[in-house]
């Protein structure tokens, strides 16, 4: 497994973050994992991680599992999380992504779990993502703290010119 690109800012994988959770994400170039520790700082209930940061760290797994399989970024349509039993700050767990399917690069299918040291599943997640339009790409490569070309086709960030339909106002 090899440690996927940071980014500076990002919540979940940002270097210069200080509120974020700073992961290591790994990939072996099918799945994307990482092994880590929330905080007391990120819990709802006392002595329970906040729904939404499990969620977080569910959908980021998915959007870099894509990224390793079709070279590219994308954004998340929909994430549908089940949550099966509460995460506890300072317990060691493990994070883990994988590709579903590839729908022709216009639409990526993806699941993901957080699992407790004894394989226990506490949440899992499917996800639909969008490749994101390809003029946001260098703005994106910015905030890389490494390199990404490895990981991310840099030519074919600027060759598809797939750009979403925008949504009227209300």
């Amino acid at each position: 497994m090899e440690i996927l690109p940071h980014t500076l800012g990002c919540f979940v994988c940002g270097t210069h973050n200080p509120q974020g959770l700073k992961l290591d994400l790994l990939s072996d170039s099918q799945v994307v994992e990482s092994r880590f520790q929330f905080r007391n700082e990120h819990c709802g209930f006392r002595g329970t991680v906040h729904g939404g940061l499990v969620a977080t760290v569910l959908d980021e797994a998915m959007a870099w599992v894509i990224g390793v399989h079709a070279r590219r970024f994308s954004y998340c349509a929909e994430l549908n999380t089940r949550f099966l039993a509460p995460a506890a700050p300072g317990v060691d767990l493990h994070l883990r992504a994988e590709l579903v399917e590839n729908k022709r690069g216009r639409l990526f299918l993806t699941r993901s779990e957080l699992r407790d040291a004894q394989g226990v599943v506490l949440a899992e997640a499917t996800g639909k993502y969008l490749p994101i339009p390809a003029a946001r790409h260098a703005e994106m490569l910015a905030d890389f703290a490494e390199n990404p070309g490895q990981w991310v086709d840099l030519g074919a960030a600027n060759s598809s010119p797939l750009h979403p339909t925008p949504i009227p106002p209300a």
